[in-house]
């Protein structure tokens, strides 16, 4: 099942990078949140990727391109330009690198992605969260409900939209609801896509104002409660939170 990973957007503004990085090559622990993310998904057996690319997607290609050489101790012979790689580690992924355009928005990338998709249902998650959700489970929640949208919910972080689901765990009509009571939750930016979403990836919108809110009054966005960790890289406040529970080998999103 082909993993889709939206990964374009404007520079990061958490990066102490002066010359501006794509968000989800932000280091947490010497290795980009793609690369987190991407360890997640193959851990549960996921491993084949299309990154939807567009700011500075050059980077990321150069990345993957030169895999061997950053996880890996080299001998570079000056004279002959001759590099030899010393234990060479990889990952089992199939990974395509896809510039979808730098200004283009959420649903325009996961709609120029369909000529890649080949099986009835693919997985979409952004470049800039962390979770430990159990991926494997989740696709096994959709297969079940078997509705156009799965969506990850989780506990939302305080800044993050809190969404109307009722109790058949299927997302209430966004273009009506109203705030809803009790217990909150919020997107979790993790889904299982049927390939009939195509035809309603039409504008320039991005998916949270117009797929979801149009497949939710159809009550066909299906609703998976995830209790575990999740969170939004967004700010240096959450960067740095990360990266010291990375270095104290106290990381909840490190499930392999």
């Amino acid at each position: 099942m082909k993993v889709l990973i939206l990964a374009g957007g404007s520079k990061s503004t958490i990066s102490e990078d002066r010359e501006g990085i794509p968000k989800p090559m932000v280091e947490i622990g010497e290795k980009p949140l793609l690369w987190h993310i991407m360890k997640q998904y193959g851990h549960f057996g996921f491993d084949d990727f299309l990154i939807c690319g567009g700011y500075k997607v050059n980077m990321i290609k150069n990345y993957f391109r030169d895999y061997y050489i950053y996880q890996s101790d080299i001998t570079v012979d000056l004279a002959t330009n001759h590099v030899d790689i010393h234990k060479k580690i990889t990952e089992n992924w199939k990974v395509t690198v896809a510039d979808t355009g730098l200004f283009a928005t959420t649903g325009q990338r996961v709609s120029q992605a369909e000529k890649y998709i080949s099986e009835d249902r693919f997985l979409v998650t952004y470049g800039d969260c962390l979770s430990d959700i159990d991926i494997k489970d989740l696709v096994e929640f959709s297969i079940e409900n078997d509705k156009m949208v799965t969506m990850a919910v989780a506990r939302p972080t305080g800044r993050n939209v809190v969404l109307p689901i009722d109790e058949n765990d299927i997302l209430g009509n966004l273009c009506t609801a109203a705030k809803p009571e009790g217990q909150s939750w919020t997107n979790a930016c993790t889904f299982v896509f049927k390939k009939g979403v195509f035809p309603y990836l039409n504008g320039n919108y991005e998916l949270d104002k117009q797929l979801l809110p149009t497949l939710s009054e159809r009550g066909q966005v299906a609703v998976y409660k995830h209790h575990g960790f999740w969170c939004p890289v967004e700010t240096r406040r959450d960067k740095v939170d990360l990266e010291t529970r990375w270095n104290a080998a106290m990381a909840p999103w490190k499930v392999w």
